[in-house]
């Protein structure tokens, strides 16, 4: 059922919103009639991926001028002949008819790093890529970065993992979701250790969680060896410092000590870029081997966690994404992060 037309009032402003200048002139002249006048035109770019295949629309604005008042001065004179209808035509700084996208524009809007255009740029398909019909090259783009983060040998599955991370992340959280995923979808037992050194390690909702699992939770110093054959243990630290590399030294050294070489390290995907980069090398300083990133339901664009997944030092476990103890866990990371940046298909 199409809308019904506009009341024409005289000197009031009226909105369309088109796909082409032409038929901007045409709903305006059936409308309002070919006296009215454009007052202004702009772009309008469809929102999510449909922005990558749909032209920008024109939003219109136009109006009818009210009726000249008469100048009673020339009541008597003979009225003038009327002049010729003037065809309206938007006037807009804009181009209306729109520019194909380039593969490498599409890319920087999925939010891709210059760091991740320059990998593929770099590699072999590259020309023929954007030789393919844009969602083909999308579509293969997908695969190929897929491909890229997958190259790492895959780690045997966590035995005794000490979760790091700065204040604020997330790192109590994430324990708690790794621990559901273990206790139900693995069926695996064991038990947690929370640590302290200088400084305080509020253990949040753990002792809750871990006794609604059937999670025996121990404060050290106390056992760090599995209790039950094939089990965990999975140790919840105070907080790293990601400026001041010297704070973490006790970190260092506790983790050392005990020998515990599966390192978690767990990253606030909503944080600026510099901040993730100033964590992310925290980590590696402290012999981190697996990444989580938290609070992808509060992140719009997830391109910027491909740089991460390259480096094949450290393998992708999940990523958290949204703030459920027992669920909001994707553990295929380049598959999810594929899917919320570049069509599959």
């Amino acid at each position: 059922m199409s809308a019904p037309d506009p009341v024409i009032i005289p000197g009031a402003c009226y909105k369309f919103t088109v796909h082409s200048a032409e038929e901007a002139v045409a709903l305006i002249r059936e409308k309002l009639g070919a006296q009215a006048r454009v007052l202004s035109v702009r772009s309008v770019e469809a929102g999510g991926l449909l922005r990558f295949f749909r032209a920008p629309r024109l939003e219109v604005v136009a109006q009818i001028d009210a009726p000249p008042v008469p100048n009673p001065a020339s009541l008597d004179e003979p009225a003038a002949e009327p002049a010729e209808p003037i065809e309206v035509k938007p006037k807009s700084r804009f181009n209306t008819t729109p520019t194909p996208a380039s593969l490498t524009e599409l890319l920087r809007r999925s939010g891709l790093t210059e760091t991740a255009l320059n990998r593929l740029q770099a590699g072999p398909n590259w020309n023929e890529l954007n030789r393919l019909p844009l969602h083909r090259a999308l579509a293969e783009t997908s695969r190929l970065l897929r491909e890229q983060a997958e190259t790492r040998p895959t780690r045997p599955l966590l035995f005794r993992a000490a979760f790091l991370g700065a204040p604020g992340v997330g790192r109590t959280t994430a324990l708690c979701k790794w621990l559901s995923v273990e206790v139900f979808r693995r069926a695996r037992m064991g038990h947690v250790v929370t640590v302290e050194f200088d400084r305080p390690n509020p253990t949040g909702p753990l002792p809750v969680f871990c006794e609604a699992l059937g999670v025996p939770l121990a404060h050290f110093p106390c056992e760090t060896q599995p209790a039950v054959p094939g089990g965990f243990v999975y140790f919840d630290l105070p907080g790293l410092s990601p400026r001041r590399p010297a704070d973490n030294a006790p970190l260092a050294a506790w983790l050392d000590r005990e020998q515990i070489t599966e390192r978690v390290l767990v990253l606030n995907a909503a944080y600026d870029r510099a901040s993730l980069r100033d964590g992310y090398a925290a980590g590696r300083d402290l012999g981190a081997t697996h990444l989580v990133f938290t609070h992808l339901d509060e992140v719009p664009q997830w391109g910027k966690l491909w740089d991460y997944l390259f480096d094949e030092s450290l393998e992708p476990l999940f990523l958290a994404t949204g703030p459920s103890l027992t669920g909001d866990c994707e553990e295929d990371v380049s598959g999810a992060l594929a899917r919320r940046t570049l069509p599959d298909n």
